[in-house]
């Protein structure tokens, strides 16, 4: 098992860059508001033991222009069909009453 402070600093790198892992937003994601829901998932850094209760920096809940959005990730084989612990990232961006 890949420890958590390593899993952590990945998705935060990919997180920030939004390159080397899908990102998949779903169709309740405004496009007039694309850009700053990416900027503050990009700079999403509050992590707490209720939203992050494995310390891994794969989810985050945000407030944008009055609409809560979640953003998580999951961990797939090479090829997206199966989940793989520390496998390859789908970082998926939604509001949350789409959850």
């Amino acid at each position: 098992m890949t420890d958590p402070k390593v899993i952590a600093e990945k998705n935060d790198r990919l997180r920030r860059t939004l390159s080397g892992c899908r990102v998949v937003m779903t169709a309740g994601v405004d496009s007039y508001d694309q850009q700053a829901i990416l900027s503050a998932v990009r700079a999403f850094n509050h992590f707490t033991p209720d939203n992050d209760p494995h310390g891994e920096h794969d989810f985050g809940s945000l407030d944008i222009n009055g609409t809560k959005y979640f953003w998580k990730f999951d961990y797939y084989d090479s090829k997206f069909q199966f989940h793989q612990e520390d496998g390859h990232r789908v970082l998926t961006i939604m509001r949350a009453d789409e959850y």
